[in-house]
């Protein structure tokens, strides 16, 4: 295979990861507090002992570098329920992970557990800021409230308040399923200026028709890559030919 056809199977891999990220933000459009995933590319250069042409010194390839993600905020929908929460502004809930360790996510549909704890749709267990869950009593659920700054009132008065935190660096924020978020080596920070808006949830950030018109320019990129390749197959049996022709 020659250069240009491996600059043409570079850019085909890339176009590939485009294209699942895109499907995979198509597919959480309705996710709780799901931010869109971008994919982020960088190019890399590979030096050539030989040109195989004047002045190709160097041949670029495309290199992928993993995804990055849109931190716009998403819209508030209105739910009625006093346990759905939305976080207003750039911060996280804390939760524990499947590995016992903090996991963080932006999913604020709240429920109480079968033990009596809160925990998220997804079954993981809310954490507290002091890194412990918050257990609600016996006959206290339906009268569970939760204000901007986290803290979690009953009855007899306050029994715990969320861990909401921050991060430096969100796009180093490592995805582990279910919309939750390793902090990827990175330490977390408390985030006091973050507010809560009880009563209702974020929606996810995809834009429908921003995803498709990206699906539409993805798969015209394939096409034209592949017309590429078939002429360079052309011209190489062209070449071929007279080869023949000249022995």
């Amino acid at each position: 295979m020659d250069v240009s056809s491996y600059l043409l199977l570079s850019q085909e891999q890339a176009l590939r990861r485009r294209l699942d990220v895109i499907a995979n933000n198509m597919a959480n459009m309705n996710t709780t507090g799901f931010r869109r995933e971008m994919p982020v590319f960088q190019e890399y250069v590979e030096k050539n002992a030989t040109p195989t042409a004047p002045g190709m010194q160097s041949t670029s390839y495309v290199l992928d570098y993993g995804t990055t993600h849109d931190i716009s905020p998403g819209a508030y929908q209105a739910t009625g329920n006093p346990l759905d929460v939305m976080i207003d502004g750039q911060g996280y809930l804390t939760v524990e992970g499947p590995d016992g360790n903090p996991a963080y996510t932006r999913a604020g549909m709240l429920r109480i557990s079968s033990t009596g704890e809160l925990e998220t749709s997804a079954g993981r267990r809310l954490l507290g800021s002091t890194g412990q869950p918050i257990a609600i009593p016996d006959g206290q659920a339906g009268q569970i409230r939760i204000a901007q700054d986290g803290s979690v009132t009953g009855p007899q008065g306050e029994l715990g308040r969320l861990s909401l935190v921050t991060f430096s660096d969100e796009s180093k924020l490592m995805p582990i399923g279910s919309n939750m978020f390793s902090a990827g080596g990175m330490t977390a920070s408390a985030a006091p200026l973050v507010k809560l808006q009880s009563g209702g949830l974020e929606s996810s950030n995809v834009q429908p028709l921003v995803e498709t018109t990206q699906m539409i320019e993805v798969m015209r990129s394939y096409q034209n890559s592949q017309r590429a390749l078939e002429n360079i197959r052309d011209l190489r049996a062209k070449a071929i030919e007279k080869l023949g022709q000249l022995g």
